[in-house]
């Protein structure tokens, strides 16, 4: 007997709980999780647990020990339908006589996009489409995007006291939140595929930027260093033979730079040989065309970071990136981390800095906004639609 629509609500939440235990793991493949049912009994059940790993359909029924014919198949999004490092999971599906497939979004991959549903229904197999449809689109807001647009999806990272401050007019910074928000940040890292800073924030506070939490991933770092100024020995380039690194930089402003300071281009060559000895990945892109002090054409930037499988950024830059990112419409989420207290100071940084919005009205809005507290501390979050105004030209 078919189950009714609660009951398959049911049973598609508990393919979304499979599927998140792939977070972080699965990059840049999207997270998966599959249960299957027989006569109103969960028989198997299975997710996509790492990439290159089989698919969460086929993790199910391989180690399904009961009989599938006539099964019901719960699935979060759209079974593939191509050879990739595993094989299809409509072959197994077929294979193992499942009678009804139910999935909830259709997958944007072009390889599949409609494919898969449109091969098990010619073969007879029953589909129904669009459970929990926004629960599954947003649980796999990267692939989304990443398939979509093939450039990764950004997350804005910050955290700041309740008037709105990074830090001191000092500098200071350590802590603006409790143990608990940068918990958090760390489980934030691990999610995502790359991390994302400014040279400023290197050459300040010389952090890790790495993943520290237990069973966690350590994030590809990235760093937009256009005249190649890191210093070889902080934790980034000491570090950078155990943790994927890109240093992106622009040949023109390094040389510039070097000539200008008296360093000469020996000193350049020389640091460019320092960092790649010690496994850094230098990363040439073009300068910005507009403004007196022209920074890394962050465009080009992340679309050769989508190329080479970046699905995903967590941009903790300071408030000259962020302002960057935002003006050149690169961020689709902002995680605000806020802690009750005030510290002042006219000249103490924010973080979202450049010219900024002129009128109240013009302001760039989030959608979809969740709050979430971590100890005394407070996480705001939520999507920049692709229609915002964004930040002016600085």
């Amino acid at each position: 007997m078919e189950a009714d629509r609660n009951t398959k609500e049911q049973y598609m939440r508990m393919a979304l709980e499979l599927a998140e235990k792939g977070e972080g793991k699965v990059s840049p493949n999207p997270m998966v999780g599959c249960v299957v049912v027989k006569e109103g009994r969960v028989i198997a059940s299975g997710y996509h647990q790492y990439y290159g790993n089989y698919h969460a359909e086929r993790s199910a029924l391989m180690h399904c020990e009961q009989d599938t014919e006539g099964a019901e198949l719960y699935v979060n999004l759209e079974p593939c339908c191509h050879h990739g490092k595993t094989p299809p999971c409509t072959e197994i599906i077929l294979e193992k006589k499942i009678k009804k497939v139910c999935v909830g979004c259709l997958d944007p991959n072009p390889r599949v996009a409609g494919n898969g549903i449109r091969i098990l229904q010619e073969h007879g197999v029953e589909v129904e489409t669009g459970i929990l449809e926004e629960e599954c689109r947003a649980i796999n807001e990267v692939f989304f995007h990443y398939m979509t647009k093939k450039t990764p999806f950004t997350a804005m990272k910050y955290a700041m006291t309740l008037d709105g401050k990074i830090a001191c007019e000092t500098g200071d910074s350590k802590w603006v939140t409790g143990s608990e928000a940068r918990a958090q940040v760390q489980r934030l890292r691990s999610r995502y595929r790359g991390i994302m800073a400014g040279i400023g924030t290197v050459l300040k506070d010389d952090p890790l930027l790495n993943c520290r939490i237990e069973g966690g991933k350590d994030p590809v770092r990235i760093i937009c260093d256009a005249r190649l100024r890191i210093p070889v020995n902080s934790q980034i380039v000491r570090t950078a033979a155990e943790i994927e690194t890109i240093v992106a930089w622009n040949p023109r402003a390094a040389e510039t730079y070097y000539r200008e300071s008296g360093q000469g281009m020996k000193a350049l060559q020389k640091m460019r040989e320092d960092l790649q000895e010690r496994g850094i990945r230098l990363l040439e892109i073009p300068l910005e065309s507009t403004g007196a002090n022209p920074g890394l054409d962050l465009k080009q930037l992340f679309a050769k970071l989508g190329e080479q499988a970046v699905d995903s950024v967590l941009l903790e830059g300071g408030g000259t990136l962020n302002a960057s990112a935002l003006r050149e419409r690169l961020v689709q989420r902002v995680y605000a981390f806020v802690a009750p207290k005030l510290v002042a100071g006219a000249a103490a940084k924010s973080p979202v800095e450049g010219k900024g919005i002129c009128r109240m009205k013009d302001a760039v809005k989030l959608t979809k906004t969740e709050i979430t507290s971590f100890g005394e501390d407070f996480c705001i979050t939520g999507r920049i639609g692709e229609e915002e105004l964004c930040l002016p030209e600085s």
